[in-house]
């Protein structure tokens, strides 16, 4: 007999455990992680309760990970794949890309393990492409109540602009992704997440937290930085500081790159880059630098004392950029938990479980 109460949850492509810290916050355990980059290992199991293998899910069996539930738990199965084959910055993604099939090897899993509910998270692009349509498919020939939603993270209390897919899927009936009303969330600016932490110059660190350090800027961009805006663009800077290729009519409709945050609105969405100041509006609103790590990873909701890097390992900025940018912002994974939560309740008390 199941236990309406124990929810236990393995983490496919769990990266640096952003989806398991939601999940774990939201009530549900998870048992395992799952990824393939050795630099995930450290901040998904210093900061979350799960186990974590370190293992392709192509490579992933059944025999490997299903040990991990309890017998009589509902089971959950995370696969939330890596998403820069389906992404709109990705202009150069074909159906030869690997990434594009491990929504298939995702798949695969599921109905070799047979959890009760499902869910995965990625880019809105993924909608449309035959590889999710069959992965559905599937998942409604075994008998899964699907449902897709695409959300405003920042409707749910994500301090950024972030458009994301969400799938959840379940057995025991009709489920879905729970309102912005009733998640009961406050909208939150860029001033509410990081306006408190001190003030760091470029390419400085705080002494207090390695992760509060900013990229150093050369002369010529601490001389864009300044002459920026928040919410501005290089086009209100003087003509010798704007680049040559937005000088040419093909680099005018990139308005996006070298701005400012603004205090008083979501940030943008987190690249693997925004650490860059040139690489999208990822510039403090008032210091002269790009946002520092910390900042990054606090607007991706992760905890401000979520550790990245162990005790005395250097802070390789290009690893932990790509760590907290493809990270499912931890609010998103409690968003998916109380869903879970909401339908199983629903359940309960129309007594059909």
């Amino acid at each position: 007999m199941m236990n309406l109460s124990t929810v236990q949850a393995i983490d496919l492509f769990c990266g640096a455990g952003g989806l398991t810290k939601g999940l774990e916050k939201g009530g549900i355990e998870v048992r395992l992680g799952v990824d393939v980059d050795p630099a995930c290992e450290y901040p998904f199991a210093e900061n979350n309760s799960g186990e974590f293998l370190l293992k392709s899910v192509t490579d992933v069996s059944a025999e490997d990970i299903a040990d991990y539930y309890d017998g009589d738990s509902i089971k959950l199965l995370a696969g939330c794949a890596p998403c820069q084959t389906f992404s709109s910055y990705n202009q150069k993604a074909t159906n030869d890309d690997a990434r594009w099939w491990l929504l298939l090897e995702f798949g695969r899993l599921v109905e070799e393990i047979k959890p009760q509910l499902v869910t995965m998270e990625n880019v809105p692009g993924l909608e449309d492409q035959d590889v999710f349509l069959k992965f559905i498919e599937n998942l409604e020939q075994q008998g899964y109540y699907v449902s897709k939603k695409i959300i405003d993270c920042s409707e749910y209390g994500l301090a950024q602009q972030r458009k994301r897919l969400v799938l959840l899927a379940s057995k025991l009936g009709e489920i879905e992704v729970i309102s912005s009303a009733k998640f009961k969330r406050k909208k939150k600016t860029v001033r509410d997440v990081i306006g408190k932490l001190p003030a760091i110059a470029s390419g400085e660190a705080s002494q207090t937290d390695p992760l509060h350090q900013s990229s150093a800027l050369n002369e010529l961009n601490i001389r864009r930085i300044r002459a920026s805006k928040p919410g501005g663009t290089w086009r209100d800077w003087d003509i010798e500081l704007v680049a040559k290729c937005h000088r040419k009519a093909s680099g005018k409709t990139y308005p996006g790159v070298y701005g400012r945050m603004e205090w008083g609105k979501p940030a943008p969405t987190m690249t693997t880059q925004f650490f860059g100041f040139g690489n999208g509006r990822f510039g403090h609103p008032e210091q002269d630098r790009a946002i520092s790590l910390r900042e990054g990873a606090m607007l991706q909701s992760f905890p401000k004392n979520y550790k990245f890097v162990s005790p005395g390992q250097p802070v390789v900025k290009k690893t932990l950029g790509r760590l907290i940018g493809n990270a499912v912002p931890v609010v998103l994974g409690e968003l998916i938990a109380k869903s879970i939560n909401s339908h199983l309740k629903e359940l309960q008390s129309d007594k059909k479980l």
